[in-house]
């Protein structure tokens, strides 16, 4: 004769009234962490598109030479990139670096991360005159809110990621 406990155990293992909710239960948290995931990248890759877009678009004022012939500052490109990019950044974390080459072969472009951090202060500013090649970048450091089951996007510390927006085109003649 089976004993008491072995007929509970018997009577338990045939159950199913609960097996959705246990089988729920053991599918949920991947579920929803490659659903974080997901929304996590879309954000980026959103914001990345609207800086790349605001980048070309300032890029225009130094191609075309209007930049130059109105004596823009570093500041001033920083804010039409700014005002391109909507509402989706705060325009005192945006920074730009334009720089000028001698051909496209020769564009080499900083590094301005540094031990994990960004380093804002290595940002140049030179439009170029005629003919020049340039290469204008917008940088903003993105913050990563969540990374579940350890997938992070951040590469720097603090839990964020540079997004960089860049337009390298050789300047009209003005």
């Amino acid at each position: 004769m089976m004993s008491r406990s072995a007929l509970l155990f018997g009577r338990f293992a045939r159950a199913t009234r609960g097996a959705t909710a246990v089988e729920f239960g053991i599918v949920a948290v991947p579920f929803v962490a490659l659903l974080v995931a997901i929304l996590q990248v879309g954000a980026v890759l959103v914001a990345q598109q609207v800086l790349q877009t605001a980048t070309t678009k300032a890029a225009r004022l130094i191609m075309t030479g209007q930049a130059q012939t109105q004596s823009m500052t570093a500041a001033q490109f920083q804010q039409q990139v700014c005002t391109a990019a909507t509402s989706l950044f705060s325009c005192s974390g945006i920074y730009v670096n334009v720089q000028t080459f001698s051909s496209f072969g020769s564009i080499a472009l900083p590094n301005p991360i540094q031990n994990g951090k960004f380093n804002g202060a290595a940002m140049q500013w030179n439009p170029g005159g005629p003919g020049q090649i340039v290469v204008a970048q917008a940088y903003y450091q993105w913050p990563v809110v969540l990374a579940p089951l350890g997938f992070n996007l951040s590469n720097l510390s603090g839990s964020q990621l540079l997004i960089v927006g860049t337009s390298a085109f050789r300047n009209e003649p003005f």
